[in-house]
């Protein structure tokens, strides 16, 4: 058997990604413009994509008879664009108020504060137009598929998931949080999503019940890894090499892992949640290769 390429596979599946975003956003010469336009600035701007990577690498876990590559890209596409529209609503003036993101001036600065908040409204409402879309005849098995991953989406994204996380992140800001308290935060607000692309890929594949909590276990870690990594390279790395304000938790009083518990103790909580996250993994065989490392990816970035 063939030893999993990172960089093949990266390759590949990023430019999938990025196919299917292009297929599904609209043209910026379709009526509005101006909305089509930034909406696509917001989108197509770079960035990780991390989340339509775990979806793709989690549909790697079921048999390709049953799964659906189109379904899959929809799902992708689906959760990039609500993760998009949460960079762009957390860049407002009224929330976290960057100039920068990506190495670019933020959409409110490159186009206006107006079109930045339509931006996100409109992404969020494409991502389920996206999953919801069944014009390809579906039978009932895949409506099905396709009302699992809607629900799925819209829990992560709503008052227990993202936007909750950043509800409470917004009213902690200058006060005092304990670790579980930031756990918590952190778990709704980055992990969530997180956790909702690699049920994204899961539910795609339509692995079993005990395959789809594994998967969250792993997800679960990951997130958490993610944002613990994300306090380090904030108050660590410049703005030039993460592509926005460095040390802006700092600035603004916010609390993270390093600021409540140190860079040593930080660093050390990504190892250990690395290991928690492949140890999730452990029954799968090659097949989940890309899900390991992708969580190499996630512990061990730079940006």
């Amino acid at each position: 058997m063939q030893h999993f390429q990172l960089e093949p596979w990266l390759s590949s599946q990023s430019q999938r990604a990025e196919s299917a975003l292009l297929h599904y956003l609209d043209s910026e010469n379709s009526i509005p413009q101006l909305l089509h336009s930034a909406m696509r600035y917001a989108v197509l701007g770079g960035g990780k994509r991390m989340r339509p990577l775990l979806v793709y690498a989690a549909s790697e876990l079921g048999s390709k008879e049953n799964l659906n590559p189109k379904l899959v890209d929809s799902a992708a596409a689906a959760i990039e664009m609500i993760h998009a529209y949460s960079l762009v609503h957390d860049d407002l003036p009224c929330m976290d108020d960057d100039d920068l993101r990506r190495g670019r001036p933020t959409v409110h600065k490159a186009f206006d504060e107006a079109t930045a908040l339509l931006v996100g409204d409109a992404l969020q409402t494409r991502a389920f137009e996206i999953l919801a879309d069944h014009s390809q005849a579906d039978g009932a098995q895949t409506i099905a598929v396709r009302l699992a991953m809607i629900e799925a989406l819209a829990g992560a994204s709503g008052s227990k998931g993202m936007a909750g996380g950043q509800a409470i992140d917004l009213q902690h800001v200058g006060k005092k949080m304990d670790l579980p308290a930031l756990e918590q935060m952190h778990a709704m607000k980055t992990g969530a999503l997180l956790i909702c692309a690699v049920q994204l890929g899961g539910i795609a594949a339509q692995v079993s019940k005990e395959d789809l909590k594994s998967l969250h276990s792993y997800a679960k870690a990951l997130g958490l890894a993610f944002q613990v990594v994300d306090d380090i390279l904030d108050a660590t790395a410049d703005s030039a090499t993460l592509g926005k304000t460095a040390g802006k938790d700092a600035a603004n009083d916010k609390p993270t892992y390093v600021t409540l518990k140190g860079l040593d103790y930080a660093q050390e909580l990504a190892k250990e949640l690395k290991g928690r996250a492949l140890n999730s993994l452990s029954h799968f065989g090659p097949e989940a290769d890309a899900l390991r490392y992708l969580a190499d990816l996630v512990v061990d970035r730079k940006k």
